[in-house]
């Protein structure tokens, strides 16, 4: 907590009413189009199992013609209804029914990947807003800082006190942060319309106190066992590999009979001599059975690419295994080095601070000279941005540690 105080103590503070992070969580999950074209694409995925039922269902169909003979017979048409309901489909209509469900769980982890991809986006477009944002006031700050620097020496120039040199020092430093501004501004430009693409609304003013996620592991094989459980990738591809091996019982469902009720009724007729003529009603019932007797060779061919498809797929679920635990000590390697630095950031600035104000009194009574003065300030400046950047690199490995542990929804940050 210490280490956190010292931070806002150190930094510009941020305004109350300062947009959070988990406020443009919030934002891009709801309003997000990549995220809702890839929800619509999962929805139309989710229709695949009741289509594949629909195989082993009741059908039926209506037919009409209608025509006219030259030769003396009129007009006429026929009407007729059939319908089929299937009794024993060999096993097609389960393992079709099973790999469209096996599908459907592979996209909709698909799904978390690309929800966890958008979010770690928007974090790293919240850090970088953050910086950049810093950046403009630590340059502001440091003018107004330099402003009062330059008048002093001033005034000391007119006591006899310093030099004209000490004053253009002062001068050439305050042009340089002024350059540092305009340069800081532009990129803060561009940096929010960047932040606007993705999170769908206009920043405002960061804040830059983000607690920590309550769902980031503490130690690197927690993290690794999340990864294996939870990682969506991986679990993807393992629902891959269930729907290919469903598709080999399917297909070999096609060497195995069917069999089905079929029936249907007509009626025709003729319009002649001004009068209706029709023909007698008919009906037909029964069974229909189909029996595969040869197939040139095509479903055995079907079954074993099924089972070459199935064996990538295995395969494919042992290297997403291998690449989910590689991300995983990645992640907790890039966090524990953010972590790292930021500390050892925070205690520079600590120092840098000291130095600035011990250097200003100093040369309050002529033992430091204006080099000194200007070199404490830039060092401040620019311990200033280290803290503000490495803030904005730890935010970016906690998502990316939580993205690969499966960890990086909506509700990640409280």
């Amino acid at each position: 907590m210490t280490r956190w105080v010292c931070i806002a103590a150190l930094l510009i503070a941020s305004p109350v009413s300062a947009e959070t992070l988990r406020e443009a969580v919030v934002a891009a999950y709801a309003g997000n189009p990549q995220l809702a074209a890839a929800r619509a694409r999962q929805e139309a995925l989710a229709e695949t199992p009741e289509q594949a039922r629909a195989l082993g269902r009741l059908t039926a169909a209506g037919d009409g013609t209608a025509g006219y003979d030259r030769f003396g017979y009129g007009k006429g048409g026929i009407a007729s209804v059939s319908a089929a309901l299937p009794i024993w489909t060999g096993g097609r209509v389960p393992a079709a029914v099973h790999a469209a469900g096996r599908d459907v769980a592979a996209g909709a982890e698909g799904l978390r990947d690309t929800e966890a991809a958008i979010l770690e986006s928007v974090v790293a477009a919240y850090a970088d807003l953050l910086y950049n944002q810093q950046a403009v006031e630590v340059a502001r700050v440091g003018i107004e800082r330099l402003d009062a620097q330059v008048a002093e020496a001033r005034s000391r120039f007119g006591l006899g006190q310093a030099t004209q040199t000490d004053v253009a020092q002062l001068e050439a430093q305050r042009a340089s942060v002024v350059a540092n501004l305009a340069d800081a501004e532009g990129t803060l430009a561009t940096v929010e319309a960047a932040y606007r693409a993705i999170v769908g609304q206009s920043a405002g003013v960061l804040t830059a106190e983000v607690p920590p996620p309550v769902r980031l592991p503490t130690t690197r094989d927690q993290a690794r066992e999340r990864a294996a459980t939870d990682n969506p990738l991986l679990l993807q591809q393992r629902r891959a590999a269930e729907a290919s091996a469903a598709r080999i019982a399917q297909e070999r469902a096609e060497r195995a009979p069917s069999l089905g009720l079929v029936g249907s009724y007509g009626y025709g007729g003729r319009f002649g001599s001004g009068d209706l003529r029709g023909y007698d009603a008919g009906a037909v019932g029964g069974v229909a059975l189909r029996v595969p007797l040869l197939t040139g060779g095509l479903v055995a061919a079907r079954v074993r690419q099924a089972e070459a498809n199935n064996r990538a797929d295995r395969f494919g679920v042992d290297a997403a295994a291998r690449e989910v635990e590689r991300g995983a000590d990645a992640g907790w390697a890039l966090l524990t080095a953010a972590q790292g630095r930021l500390a050892a950031n925070v205690e520079g600035l600590r120092a840098a601070d000291l130095a600035l104000r011990g250097v200003r009194a100093e040369y309050g009574f002529g033992l430091r000279s204006t080099i000194d003065i200007l070199v404490a300030d830039q060092s401040f400046r620019a311990a200033q941005l280290a803290v503000a950047r490495s803030r904005g690199d730890v935010l970016i490995a906690q998502a990316a540690l939580l993205r690969a542990t499966g960890q990086l929804t909506a509700d990640a940050y409280g």
